[in-house]
């Protein structure tokens, strides 16, 4: 199966106010795609439930063959650890670790040798152009700490790697650095990307573009945030 993740008749409610209902849609091994639509209209929402953090009222996520939307709690961390890379606008790493343990953390979570997790670490980081792989990550700069999220996105070889709003708090130089490195760094371990984004810009980046909008079947607050944002 050439699928890196397939959804198939998948509903999701949020609220009263907000339905998601798609009846197909995946993305193939390698392939890179962009989610676009506005503020409130459900790209961190549709990222998160192929990621196994919302779980939909029906239908199925299937994940490089194993199926995301029934798994337990503990199986839905193995799919996620061994096949899904995750990149987030702030990064969620931790600050008081240092950029080789941060990314051997998600080694270690896929269950890789333990002997290999700082090998590994650190030559993806030098690869990604951070020397520094033994300071706390607060003590590196935004851009370095950004390279250091990537790294640990696709250090396990992911199927396939969510970006949810990786370029937001950018400016327009520095989301293109950012871009250019997420995309290079996915080709290079070919992992799919599917990328969340509410910037038209970015639309020129990727041969394919998703409109959210177009799974949303009921009226929504778009001044909501949280899971819809």
């Amino acid at each position: 199966m050439n699928n890196a993740v397939r959804l198939e008749n998948l509903n999701f409610d949020y609220g009263e106010d907000f339905s998601l209902s798609i009846k197909e849609l995946s993305l193939n091994k390698g392939e890179m795609a962009l989610i676009s639509g506005g503020s409130g209209s459900g790209k961190s929402t549709l990222l998160w439930l192929i990621a196994g953090l919302l779980r939909a009222r029906s239908g199925s996520i299937t994940v490089a063959g194993e199926r995301m939307d029934d798994a337990s709690e503990s199986a839905a961390d193995r799919i996620r650890s061994r096949h899904i890379g995750l990149v987030f606008q702030t990064h969620h790493l931790l600050p008081e670790f240092t950029a080789q343990d941060n990314v051997a953390l998600a080694l270690m979570a896929a269950g890789e040798p333990e002997k290999t997790h700082a090998s590994r670490s650190r030559e993806l980081l030098n690869k990604l152009g951070i020397e520094r792989v033994n300071v706390p990550v607060a003590n590196l700069s935004v851009g370095q700490q950004q390279r250091v999220a990537v790294a640990r996105a696709i250090v396990c070889k992911p199927t396939i790697v969510l970006a949810d709003e990786p370029t937001a708090s950018l400016d327009e130089v520095n989301a293109s650095q950012a871009m250019d490195l997420i995309q290079q760094a996915c080709r290079e371990a070919g992992a799919a990307l599917l990328c969340a984004s509410h910037d038209r810009a970015m639309q020129s980046r990727f041969e394919r573009v998703i409109q959210v909008d177009s799974f949303v079947s009921s009226a929504r607050a778009s001044t909501q945030s949280g899971a819809r944002a």
